[in-house]
């Protein structure tokens, strides 16, 4: 059963009512929605340590004392300095995040209520749902042992951000990382002032409402000259309407319309059915909240002064703002001031951008919308409340890699590193700290502020700080990805999809590094769309995937101790139709060569879980390098792929392999 969360902790200015409908049965994949029942024998993970020669399902036996000790360690950075035993194999001195100790530990730790969360585009993209673990399921993993045991397992360790302990330097500005606050400032008093300047208005940084620039064009009635008004001016005399008595959706609409007159076809059914239906303790939240929105947005002028860069294709760049810039940027996109923002037409200034205005929102009605504006207006009422709002900074980095210096496949040596493959669980939940894989569209938040409504605009509903990406976030080519650092969840659901509910406020309780930002690391990874799934068998494809991988997983100058656990699962697996043995093959083999142990959440599936399970541990046992992966996926994508799947092909590749 799911848990409600407890709202009593945070610090909002208007209690939520305990309301939202009935719990549902989270979904996972396409391919993978049944429910499975408990089963003890599930969750006992092999790491690939053990003696299996086959991908048969396997039969739980004893653990004995001899299960600690790693084979096929490979030559991951770092390793002399953390030992043998690294990452889940019976766990280092270092890390601080230890589940468990010695090999008869049969402690074991209660999973939080099932979440879902899969990769979608509002144009249709992939839906592996994060669905999974119910509070009266357990967690148990192995330290490498040779067998399993239903009696007694080791609890499994992970790195997280904060286990890690990464010294960082003092916040400053360079050529590749813009900072918006004062950094001078926050070195001395660590007070988030915004930094001086002014907002450029070129093809290098977004067009902000406030911009001397920013104008309306008007033709004379007399003369038939032209001439121009401040369109902020205009914004901001309309949004002062709002802060001060009573209003109907209908005021929001023509509030909204007045500085957007090209479209006054806007449809606001959807936010007026929302406001026609939620619960009347809900509804006065809304109309509370709306005033306080508007005297946000109206300080941009003060909060966001400097010009905010685009991370464009092609370079590594970073922004670093504070959540109450973030907040003051978004509200601003609710109330839909951002010019040149509101068209998707291919010779469009920001073609090549996600959409940011929450126009599109406001349209037709659903009970998804609902749910969406339920998280939105929420996460408004909790940061426009001086005892909620948040103090911290949030990192947006663009990780480009030039080709020439990606990885060689075919030549890399590594064998695969430590993977731990559940059927509990979810990616944000269990995951939390890890470095947490966004099966992203590559315009970053997919559908969020449309019809979509899977992984990754869950993720960035629960955390609407994501949503700002979409301001400045060119589309993510075949070599890129987006990090981001220090996002704050806001609120909880259950669900997935058309199931999907919004749950309350969320209890945020991470803790912060030097640079304020909390201990959460998101990376957006955007998985190829297969229309004919068995063109992702070509080896440019598979060798585009790795790459992808690769990127979202590296992280430049860091030792392998000093990296995160990664948390990922069914990448493109729903409606992109991934195979899902060789996404979690390909995400193994780019953790790898990243130096990264990895959790692969199944989310729910014990049919593939285990099937991961067994092929990670016939790999880690032959000592497959990752140059032998890649040659081996080769000859299966040259074959004629008779009956057997790509998994059974690993298993008869092997065992031809091994008796030569």
């Amino acid at each position: 059963m799911a848990r409600k969360n407890d709202s009593s902790g945070v610090g909002s200015c208007i209690n939520w009512s305990d309301s939202g409908g009935s719990e549902k049965d989270v979904q996972g994949s396409d391919q993978h929605r049944s429910r499975t029942a408990h089963d003890p024998e599930k969750n006992l993970i092999d790491f690939g340590f053990g003696n299996a020669t086959s991908f048969a399902d396997p039969t739980p036996s004893t653990v004995g004392p001899s299960a600690a000790g790693t084979s096929g360690s490979g030559s991951r950075r770092g390793s002399a300095a953390a030992g043998a035993k690294d990452g889940f194999s019976g766990g280092r001195e270092d890390n601080k995040r230890q589940q468990g100790s010695g090999a008869a530990s049969g402690t074991t730790g209660e999973t939080p209520k099932p979440s879902s969360a899969s990769g979608s585009e509002d144009r249709g993209r992939s839906d592996e749902g994060t669905s999974g673990g119910r509070e009266d399921n357990k967690w148990h993993g192995t330290s490498g042992a040779a067998s399993l045991s239903t009696r007694e397992a080791p609890r499994w360790n992970t790195r997280t951000v904060k286990d890690c302990n990464v010294k960082l330097a003092s916040l400053f500005y360079s050529a590749d990382h813009i900072v918006l606050i004062d950094v001078n400032e926050f070195r001395n008093t660590k007070k988030l002032k915004a930094m001086h300047g002014t907002p450029s208005w070129d093809a290098l940084h977004v067009k902000m409402p406030h911009a001397n620039e920013n104008i309306f064009k008007t033709k004379s009635t007399f003369l038939g000259n032209i001439e121009t008004q401040s369109r902020w001016s205009a914004i901001s005399k309309q949004l002062k309407k709002l802060r001060t008595g009573s209003m109907t959706v209908a005021d929001i609409e023509k509030v909204i319309k007045s500085y957007n007159p090209q479209y006054s076809s806007w449809s606001f059914e959807g936010l007026q059915k929302y406001v026609e239906k939620i619960p009347k303790e809900e509804k006065e939240i809304f109309f509370k909240v709306i005033p306080k929105m508007a005297e946000l947005a109206l300080k941009l002028t003060e909060n966001v002064q400097r010009g905010l860069p685009l991370l464009k294709q092609g370079r590594s760049y970073s922004i670093t703002l504070s959540q109450i810039q973030i907040a003051t940027l978004l509200a601003n996109a609710f109330f839909c001031t951002f010019p040149h923002r509101n068209t998707t037409a291919k010779n469009a200034e920001y073609s090549n951008y996600p959409t940011i205005n929450f126009s599109s929102l406001f349209g037709n009605f659903s009970q998804t919308t609902m749910e969406k504006l339920r998280a939105i207006v929420h996460y408004f009422n909790t940061v426009t409340c001086q005892s909620s709002r948040p103090q911290g900074l949030v990192t947006f980095e663009r990780c480009f890699i030039p080709d020439h210096q990606l990885p060689r496949w075919r030549q890399r040596t590594e064998h695969l590193g430590n993977v731990r493959v559940t059927s509990e669980g979810t990616i944000e939940k269990e995951g939390r700290g890890m470095l947490q894989v966004d099966f992203a569209c590559s315009m970053v938040g997919g559908g969020v502020l449309g019809s979509g409504l899977v992984q990754e605009e869950i993720l960035f509903l629960m955390n609407p700080e994501l949503i700002v990406a979409r301001l400045f976030t060119e589309k993510l080519s075949d070599n890129e990805c987006l990090k981001i650092t220090g996002a704050q969840q806001y609120s909880e659901y259950t669900g997935y999809s058309s199931s999907f509910e919004w749950r309350g406020p969320h209890n945020e309780n991470l803790e912060r590094d030097n640079w304020m930002r909390l201990h959460r690391q998101i990376v957006a990874i955007d998985a190829l769309n297969f229309k004919h799934p068995k063109e992702q068998y070509q080896r440019h494809k598979i060798k585009r995937e790795l790459n992808k991988a690769f990127v979202g997983f590296r992280e430049e100058g860091r030792f392998a101790r000093e990296l995160p656990t990664i948390a990922t699962g069914n990448w493109g697996c729903g409606a992109f139709h991934g195979d899902p043995i060789l996404k979690a093959l390909i995400q193994m083999m780019a953790a790898a060569v990243a130096e990264r142990d990895m959790v692969f959440f199944t989310f729910r599936d014990t049919h593939l879980e285990k099937r991961v399970r067994n092929m990670h541990t016939l790999l880690k046992e032959r000592k497959s390098t990752v140059g032998d992966l890649y040659t081996m996926l080769d000859f299966y994508c040259q074959s004629s792929r008779p009956q057997e799947d790509l998994y059974q092909f690993i298993q008869i590749y092997m065992n031809n392999k091994s008796s030569l």
